[in-house]
């Protein structure tokens, strides 16, 4: 891929030729006396102007823009950077490179950017930069300039190797020219904005083609600036502290956003031990659900607890119990989570947990149901380990209940909890008084609100003390599919 052919401007060829030439003389001359860096660095100015005699040779025919303008940004970057060094203290040589940058500039034409003090420094945090460039010349030269300005500087000559040098390295600029051979500049646009590491990172296009529809391709796919070749250095210097600043605003939210999920993950995990998974939620998601106050929902109550656990544990030791119950009330807790149950408290031994609130399901008095029957078949289990414990069978009784409570922050601004009250409430603690070990009631309004077809031993009407009415409680023995 090349560049739009365009004539040269008037003259400059003339010019710049006449300044290379003097150049030359004065440095065979007295080159010698000059420092290592110094002499390499006119040897690299000499190369690239080099590269310039086939096209000052053309008479003023066209000439291929692009590799017109890679010469001469190589070759204004190193005379730039020789006056710098040299300053004052060989002014014919800093007259001359002088001389030079004012042809190079007659030779951009329109194609010049406007014009910098040559001392002067823009300052920025030190970033990791990254030069795409197939031209060792302008790699080098890019690297040399920005490795003084306290950059961190790796270079690569072509496209394949600049996404490998991205899959190693965390980079906080791209410098990208657009035409090499192989994969060009605007496929490794393409392939660092479409990758979901890569996608933040800035990215400047520098290329010598003046190509509009291309410039607009390229900032469609994500660039982030664009400069023309030969750039102009403090311009350079400006847009790479805004990219680093970008990168690093972009990574300080990235931080910020892992370290929120961390947070989010231990709140989950922490008050998950306390709260359901749904009430957690529902707090983090919706703060007003932070505020007290509830709202009126049908529900079905399950409540259980160990018959006759105060005299067994008056023949165990304290570790003995904890140990016990704890192993119950996990065992427990698992089935009635995976039953998508709200577990409302723990008291001692006994279990209060809700299906309904705060997320209502159409199926929540049949997940109650096989809630209870799953914990009855869990007893097994657990008496089995009680057993090679050294520790006493247990057995529980569960009772079901649905109707309406108001479900919601309960307690003061200081302290509340998410609670259920209301009548359904006391009747649910008054069926499961009637429970023996081993047995599941329900109620006559969880029968009714079931899906599914529930398999019942005895039913019995029951009156109990604080309630005026005769309830009608079932025992159950299972669900049919």
């Amino acid at each position: 891929m090349t560049g739009n052919p365009v004539p040269p401007a008037e003259g400059w060829g003339e010019s710049m030729q006449q300044v290379i030439d003097i150049l030359r003389q004065a440095f065979d001359a007295r080159g010698g006396n000059l420092a290592t860096q110094t002499r390499d660095d006119f040897d690299h100015l000499f190369s690239a102007a080099g590269r310039l005699e086939p096209m000052l040779a053309s008479g003023g025919r066209a000439i291929d823009r692009h590799e017109l303008m890679n010469v001469l940004a190589a070759v204004r970057g190193y005379a730039e950077m020789l006056r710098e060094d040299i300053g004052t203290q060989h002014s014919d040589f800093s007259d001359m490179l002088s001389a030079l940058l004012t042809a190079v500039q007659g030779a951009q034409g329109s194609n010049s950017e406007p014009s910098f003090s040559p001392n002067r420094v823009i300052q920025s945090e030190p970033g990791f930069i990254l030069a795409v460039d197939d031209g060792q010349e302008n790699r080098e030269l890019v690297a040399r300039n920005l490795s003084r300005l306290g950059h961190f500087v790796i270079t690569a000559a072509s496209g394949e190797e600049a996404l490998k040098a991205l899959e190693h390295s965390d980079v906080d600029v791209v410098l990208l020219d657009l035409i090499m051979p192989g994969m060009d500049g605007r496929e490794v646009l393409h392939r660092i904005k479409e990758h979901p590491e890569w996608r933040a990172t800035p990215v400047i296009v520098i290329s010598g083609s003046q190509d509009m529809d291309g410039i607009i391709e390229c900032i469609e796919a994500g660039a982030d600036d664009y400069l023309f070749k030969p750039f102009n250095p403090v311009l350079l210097q400006a847009r790479i502290k805004a990219g680093i600043e970008r990168k690093r605003w972009h990574d300080r939210e990235e931080q910020y956003r892992q370290q929120l999920e961390r947070n989010e993950k231990f709140i989950r995990a922490t008050f998950g031990r306390y709260l359901s998974d749904e009430i957690v939620t529902d707090i983090l998601e919706r703060p007003e659900g932070l505020q007290l106050g509830g709202d009126l929902c049908r529900v079905s109550i399950l409540m259980s607890d160990i018959r006759s656990f105060t005299s067994l544990s008056e023949h165990l030791a304290p570790g003995e119990v904890v140990s016990m119950l704890n192993r119950y009330l996990g065992r427990m807790t698992d089935i009635i989570m995976a039953h998508h149950g709200t577990i409302d408290e723990f008291v001692g031994d006994a279990i209060l947990a809700v299906f309904g609130a705060p997320l209502h399901r159409d199926d929540d008095a049949d997940r109650a149901v096989s809630c209870a029957l799953a914990m009855q078949a869990a007893m097994d289990e657990i008496n089995a380990l009680n057993e090679a414990d050294g520790l006493p069978a247990i057995s529980t009784g569960i009772a079901v209940n649905t109707g309406d409570v108001i479900a919601g922050n309960i307690g003061s601004e200081k302290r509340s909890k998410y609670g259920f009250v209301g009548h359904p409430m006391n009747v649910t603690s008054r069926i499961e008084d009637q429970c023996a070990g081993g047995e599941i009631l329900i109620s006559d309004s969880t029968l009714k609100s079931l899906q599914g077809e529930a398999e019942l031993g005895r039913s019995q009407s029951i009156n109990v003390k604080g309630i005026d009415e005769t309830i009608l409680i079932h025992e159950l023995k299972g669900m049919s599919p």
